[in-house]
């Protein structure tokens, strides 16, 4: 039996669970589900880092012990899966026992093999961070990702080798494609390594400055580096080195955002090379979950609660939208709109309807038992065939961690069968008393049904079992095999009774957006004294005349609206323009032998991350030009009003080169 086991990175204690924390447990759990059906062993973990300066720091702000203080974030944190749906195999805490023997028996073999060595060391320390920074890695002298002024410290340390590995780190990769994914982090790693000397790793804090940590089993005096601390929970959750689930489940695939790369993608490797551990199997990464095209932040007051979402719109729906919102690696905007358009859209519109006209009208039709069906029409094998691709390609993009493509696939087969319901016209054969005909029909829609209800047991797996309950069927892992369900046909037995009706996504409606976020202006600097401000009387300005509304552009015939030829494609690469700030150039796949090169004004609601690998809408045939310096070949189309700019894109996965008609 294949085995796989996945991770999310263990969630750090410092402030309660967001929406980043909800979608890594979901995906997590999506996939242990996934490779369950696809009839492997699975195993699932998640738990919480609890160990450094910040939790020492947090700690002594809400008077408590760092323990009390750890035991009562973690809590929230294991209640997080429930709460989603979402069941882990194991809940590690780096507090745990066993866990800190674990990581003090790492600590002793990799100093014995000479690869920790003491030393002294001065650099900028981040304590939001935790970790030193060289002068090359600030941004004018601030730390990239909390922009304040890093303290340089001078001090005595422990440090590990990580520089051996390097040459080691940069062969493995480039051996082992599928080790960092998507491929764009993977090449934000290399680049990273080749681009000088990877430094040693400060490992150690001194106990006179910190005492909240894991002690040093070769030096009292000092405790464990948190990061080197909390990546050895994915081998100690399985008591490594002689433990059953070790030697059964390792190596692991993870789970991590965007933002701890580096720690996974070069500290953790090199530290399992030391230790002579097999290097882990992919490092999947993924994007930010923006609110409104903002990185969420409790300032802004925009950080999006799950347990608000769950309560209002079900665990289904939300774990429906995060897994079919964020494409693999991209950053991904979340709104309560959006989330709402998706369950009206995907859920109620297209499944939902589905379910609820089939069931209809075999208790119609044939008393609400599920009908025999009879020869097939070239119309049937065309849907069959159509839908042994949607489930084959759904399977394939889930393996690899694209669930919204793999979901996107799955809905072709979804729309089909809506649209298979009016060419065949259900209600005319039963009029025409061609029951044969009507039972075949029927049949292919119900059994497709099922298909579908199996294969979303990984993404919502309570309305999976609902929706296989309506068809008169139960749910049994041990039974189902979700690699064979794209050929095998005919497991959903005659005679069967489905329920009336499925009520399972009703329509809501779209919530009033929330008002901006007001942020108070910085006050004016004082300005020397006007002849009004001494003593004249200041004249009111006049009242600003109300702005005419915008009316619609000139008229324009169809033969001019022809004229344009818009194409969807696949945005490649993005990157600033060298000589303008406002400026990006794209490279965009459209279906043809090279990518086009487009030079668009995006820079200013944009980061080269925000486009890449998503799809947009670009006038293709526009004359080519230069735009400083750069050739442009093409336009990419955004939306836009005073306040928000959206990139124009197709509602579902479009072929590059697609023609917008």
């Amino acid at each position: 039996m294949k085995r796989f086991f996945v991770t999310t990175p263990i969630f750090y204690v410092n402030a309660k669970p967001h929406l980043g924390h909800a979608f890594t447990t979901i995906l997590a759990d999506a996939m242990t589900r996934f490779h369950r059906l696809m009839g492997e062993d699975a195993f699932f973990l998640t738990g919480t880092d609890e160990h450094g300066d910040k939790i020492a720091k947090a700690s002594e702000e809400a008077g408590q012990s760092p323990k009390e203080y750890a035991d009562q974030i973690s809590g929230l944190f294991r209640a997080l899966g429930p709460m989603l749906g979402a069941k882990p195999d194991h809940f590690i805490r780096t507090t745990d026992p066993e866990h800190i023997k674990t990581v003090q028996k790492v600590l002793q073999k990799v100093y014995e093999t000479g690869d920790i060595y003491f030393g002294e060391y001065g650099g900028h320390y981040c304590f939001g961070c935790e970790r030193f920074y060289t002068e090359k890695e600030l941004v004018d002298g601030m730390c990239p990702d909390h922009k304040t002024r890093p303290e340089y410290i001078a001090e005595k340390n422990y440090f590990f080798r990580m520089s051996k590995y390097q040459a080691w780190l940069i062969e493995y990769i480039n051996q082992n494609p599928d080790f960092i994914r998507p491929a764009r982090y993977r090449n934000e790693v290399l680049s990273l390594l080749e681009s000088g000397a990877l430094e040693d790793l400060c490992i150690s804090r001194p106990k006179s400055r910190l005492t909240w940590g894991i002690e040093l089993p070769f030096d009292q005096d000092f405790v464990c580096y948190v990061w080197f601390d909390a990546l050895l929970n994915y081998v100690s959750a399985l008591n490594y080195p002689r433990g059953d689930k070790f030697k059964k489940f390792w190596p692991a695939n993870h789970i991590v955002a965007k933002d701890i790369l580096k720690p996974h993608a070069v500290f953790w490797p090199t530290m399992l090379k030391a230790a002579g551990i097999a290097p882990y199997q992919s490092l999947n990464v993924h994007g930010y979950w923006l609110v409104r095209d903002t990185k969420m932040s409790k300032s802004l007051g925009n950080v999006v609660e799950p347990k608000q979402m769950v309560d209002a719109y079900g665990t289904s729906a939300f774990r429906y939208f995060l897994l079919r919102e964020m494409a693999f690696g991209s950053d991904a905007s979340f709104t309560e709109e959006a989330l709402v358009g998706r369950l009206n859209a995907d859920l109620a519109n297209d499944l939902g309807n589905l379910f609820n006209r089939v069931l209809a009208m075999t208790h119609k039709y044939f008393e609400g038992k599920v009908p025999s069906p009879a020869a097939e029409s070239e119309e049937d094998a065309e849907l069959k065939r159509l839908g042994r691709d949607a489930m084959r390609n759904f399977q394939g993009h889930f393996a690899e961690f694209r669930t919204a493509r793999a979901l996107e696939s799955l809905w072709e087969l979804v729309r089909a069968l809506n649209k298979y319901i009016d060419t065949t016209a259900p209600w005319t054969l039963f009029k025409n008393k061609d029951k044969a005909r009507l039972g075949t029909v029927m049949y292919m829609l119900l059994e497709h049904m099922r298909k579908i209800a199996v294969h979303l047991w990984p993404v919502m797996p309570e309305a999976s079992v609902k929706m296989l309950e309506q068809l008169g069927c139960c749910f049994d892992l041990d039974k189902v095999n979700l690699a064979k369900e794209p050929e095998v046909w005919g497991l959903l037995d005659s005679g069967l009774t489905v329920l009336q009706s499925s009520n399972l996504f009703p329509r809501v409606e779209v919530p009033e957006p929330a008002p901006p976020a007001v942020v108070e202006a910085e006050a004016p600097k004082a300005k020397a004294k006007t002849k009004a401000q001494d003593g004249e009387p200041k004249k009111k300005a006049a009242p600003k005349a109300p702005e005419a509304p915008v009316g619609p552009a000139e008229s324009i015939e169809f033969a001019d609206f022809q004229k344009l030829d818009l194409r969807v494609g696949t945005v490649l690469s993005a990157a600033k323009h060298p000589d303008a700030d406002k400026l990006l150039v794209v490279q965009v796949a459209l279906g043809e032998p090279e990518p086009r090169q487009i030079v668009a004004g995006l820079a200013d609601r944009f980061s080269p991350d925000d486009l890449v690998g998503k799809q947009v809408v670009v006038v293709a045939n526009l004359a080519p030009r230069k735009l400083r310096g750069l050739m442009s070949q093409g336009m990419i189309l955004v939306a836009k009003d005073a306040e928000v700019t959206r990139l124009l894109t197709a509602a579902g996965t479009v072929d590059d080169g697609g023609k917008v008609a």
